[in-house]
């Protein structure tokens, strides 16, 4: 079974996009934003409140004197300007993101944000079309800043993942359980909380093999990798699921000892 994924919405308004990015669209229309531009309108955008102005230059162009940075801030701010990307409210001391510009992270961050805080609807026990995205949020950028949001965002998704399998183990949607925890496992092989929800949908299903088989090899990958062991708990787990169980007397009947 395929994991189903949630709408992107509609291409009108003005979008600034991250994911396999930045480059923004108005109206459905790509426009590619200027090289040196890139990081400034990433930077602000990700904080979605007023940066001061010295601020930002100093985080993107740490090495040389404040006035230089302030320069490099000014030309970054007329390439925008030059190539008709007006996202930015921008005054003496500080910059901001148009209030009216969507971001597109932010709707796959409310979705992980409500999975964690278990506060997510019916629509939300899907994958968002870009999970995968979220998980490696601009890549190739080294930035301190980036690093931070990459990390913030990848952590975020998982739980949330994790999250949603639970979701769907209990409304027995077993099926795009598993596949939902296999592609945080995937992710992330050694994170113990994405094995634990694969081994619990799992056995949820009633597929105690499956869920022997998985913290089995989990078991070998973390001796492999770091020479330890899974937590105890997990193969309570399976050996509560794989115990047989002792039948209960009918109601109403006498048992006597023999």
């Amino acid at each position: 079974m395929a994991l189903r994924s949630t709408g992107s919405g509609g291409g009108s308004g003005t979008v600034l996009h991250l994911f396999g990015g930045p480059y923004v669209t108005v109206d459905g229309c790509r426009r590619e934003i200027p090289e040196g531009s890139k990081r400034l309108l990433v930077l602000v955008a990700l904080h979605r409140r007023r940066v001061e102005r010295r601020h930002a230059a100093g985080l993107l162009w740490p090495i040389g004197s404040d006035e230089r940075a302030a320069g490099n801030l000014r030309s970054a701010l007329w390439r925008l300007r030059g190539a008709g990307i007006d996202l930015l409210v921008v005054d003496r001391c500080s910059l901001r993101l148009r209030a009216d510009v969507a971001v597109d992270l932010e709707a796959t961050s409310d979705w992980a944000r409500r999975l964690v805080a278990g506060t997510a609807g019916p629509e939300d026990c899907t994958l968002p079309p870009s999970w995968s995205d979220a998980l490696d949020l601009l890549p190739g950028w080294y930035d301190d800043w980036a690093l931070v949001e990459r990390e913030r965002l990848r952590q975020r998704v998982l739980h949330a993942m994790e999250a949603l399998c639970g979701r769907l183990v209990d409304v027995g949607r077993f099926g795009e359980a598993v596949e939902v925890a296999m592609a945080a496992v995937a992710v992330d092989p050694l994170r113990e909380s994405a094995q634990r929800a694969l081994l619990l949908a799992h056995l949820a299903e009633g597929n105690t093999v499956e869920g022997t088989r998985c913290l089995r090899s989990y078991r070998e990958l973390l001796r492999r990798e770091l020479g330890v062991e899974p937590t105890p708990d997990l193969a309570t787990l399976v050996h509560a699921s794989a115990a047989p169980r002792r039948p209960t007397p009918a109601s109403g009947r006498q048992v006597v000892a023999g």
